[in-house]
């Protein structure tokens, strides 16, 4: 099963295991972890699942739709680079090590 590295704001890490199939907004919010609140609950209606994404990791994702591009543009701080919606990014068996940062916070 992939593991995924959630880092809070205060750089507090979270590694979990995410089921292969899943977003990586739902492996965080089925594990607890604070900084992705979630509010559309996946739907690309909100940026509240906003995240850096680790460098090492940008171009083994898919390209950014221009759904996810137009709701970055609500999100706290975006970078035009590494800012991703976590419920875009399905879990894969690439994707095992994934690190990702939240925000200060979510908008």
């Amino acid at each position: 099963m992939p593991k995924i590295t959630y880092i809070e704001h205060g750089g507090k890490e979270h590694v979990v295991e995410v089921t292969a199939g899943l977003t990586v907004m739902e492996g965080a919010r089925d594990n607890g972890i604070p900084g992705i609140e979630a509010d559309c609950g996946g739907a690309c209606a909100c940026s509240t699942c906003h995240v850096y994404v680790d460098p090492a990791w940008m171009d083994l994702l898919p390209a950014k739709e221009p759904m996810e591009e137009d709701m970055l543009d609500f999100a706290y701080a975006p970078d035009p680079l590494r800012s991703r919606l976590t419920c875009q990014i399905k879990v894969t068996d690439a994707l095992d090590g994934l690190v990702v940062q939240m925000p200060e916070k979510q908008i």
